[in-house]
């Protein structure tokens, strides 16, 4: 049981980790949603590529939420949590975090449940081989 009082920490592992630049930033100056979940896509598909031991494609996204707003510089964390293999589908938790600017105390920015599916090189679905 962990202490209500303890800081959370991501779950799951670290998939891609980038910096937040000045090109990437929304009318208001902060980084745009867009940016973020084009992150999350290609961290989730490393991990379920991993998984499907080959090509998979993004079928479906659920459940984003935006908790607070990204700052220029940040350095942007993805971290991926296998939740369910299918036959030919992989369900994967993604969280994305920084690194506070004042104390460096991780903070979770957004959230989101992927679901992508393998594909062959005609890229019809294909079933996941569990070893």
């Amino acid at each position: 049981m962990s202490d209500i009082d303890s800081t959370p920490l991501p779950q799951g592992e670290l998939a891609i980790q980038t910096i937040a630049m000045p090109k990437d930033t929304n009318a208001s100056g902060d980084i745009f949603g867009g940016w973020l979940l084009s992150q999350m896509d290609l961290a989730g598909a490393i991990t379920a590529e991993e998984v499907a031991k080959g090509r998979v494609a993004t079928v479906a996204i659920d459940g984003m939420a935006f908790i607070t707003p990204v700052h220029v510089g940040a350095v942007v964390s993805c971290f991926c949590d296998v939740i369910e293999i299918g036959r030919s589908s992989i369900r994967i938790m993604v969280e994305v975090w920084i690194n506070s600017p004042h104390d460096g105390d991780p903070i979770k920015v957004t959230e989101g449940e992927f679901v992508f599916v393998a594909i062959d090189d005609q890229r019809r679905t294909r079933t996941i081989t569990h070893t």
